[in-house]
């Protein structure tokens, strides 16, 4: 389903005063016309940043803003799914499939689509379009947290063969998730970080000249840092080379990306967590 994309995310580098956010945000925060959100698996910090097997990553690092101190919110990976998509586990403690459609909470796609925006997933993998399978080849369920919730349609879950090649047709937000290879979950850090080079490196460039937002983060990490993990922004509104040591988790990434979508709401924890800042332009 295709929703107009509202009036104030047209155009450039304008600035949005967001009346919905909370008292961490800024006054004033980018509103990129597409946000790209893909997330990797069980890494640590230090696996990844400075990693010769990962040049892909460590130049969106360079190119765009790091966050020296993000971490993931919990063990093993599915509830943090949950958080960074509806700012609540949502009661999951394990990576067992959940029953489709069994939550009515405020998500990001509930906020983006009520703020006349749009909103997709694209996952490697998924047999087909809106399919509600467990697992399928390198697929699970389980890093696809949307399906858990009634007010998100299933319409709106694309195979990543959909993912589209003229870039402007994007959903104003949109995950990304690769499948149990090229996340790095199964197979190699170079692996993955191949993977995001080859599919989402023209983004990448596309999204440096077209007012538009490349964050690539972890689910969790490798169970022995803390939970440290990579999370890395790139794009126009981004400011390059820049970098911060303030701690932030999923809930953080939630609530900034609610903000740069205009969606003026925030779901579950995401309501009093922090706003990124210091990497815009």
């Amino acid at each position: 389903m295709s929703l107009p994309l509202a009036a104030t995310a047209a155009g450039g580098l304008a600035l949005a005063t967001l009346s919905g956010a909370g008292p961490a945000s800024a006054a004033t925060t980018p509103a990129p016309d597409h946000i790209v959100v893909v997330m990797m698996e069980n890494h640590a910090y230090g696996q990844i940043i400075g990693s010769g097997s990962a040049p892909f990553i460590n130049s969106l690092a360079t190119g765009g803003a790091l966050l020296k101190a993000s971490y993931g919110i919990t063990h093993p990976s599915q509830p943090n799914y949950f958080a960074v998509f509806s700012g609540s586990t949502q009661g999951i403690t394990g990576d067992s499939c959940y029953q489709v459609g069994f939550s009515h909470a405020a998500n990001l796609a509930s906020e983006v689509i009520a703020a006349g925006r749009t909103w997709g997933s694209y996952s490697e993998s998924l047999p087909s379009e809106g399919s509600t399978t467990c697992s399928s080849g390198k697929y699970a369920r389980k890093h696809v947290p949307w399906f858990g919730f009634d007010n998100v349609p299933t319409s709106s879950a694309h195979t990543f063969g959909q993912f589209p090649g003229d870039y402007a047709k994007l959903p104003s937000v949109s995950f990304v998730i690769p499948n149990l290879c090229s996340d790095m979950h199964d197979c190699g850090v170079s692996t993955g970080d191949s993977w995001l080079k080859k599919n989402l490196g023209g983004y990448a460039d596309w999204a440096r000249t077209h007012n538009s937002v490349l964050v690539v983060t972890y689910d969790e990490d490798d169970k022995h840092s803390g939970n440290h993990i990579p999370t890395v922004l790139y794009g126009q509104p981004v400011k390059a080379g820049s970098s911060t040591s303030t701690s932030y988790n999923h809930y953080d990434v939630l609530h900034t990306i609610e903000d740069l979508a205009g969606t003026g709401a925030h779901a579950g924890k995401s309501a009093s967590a922090q706003y990124i800042s210091g990497i815009w332009n």
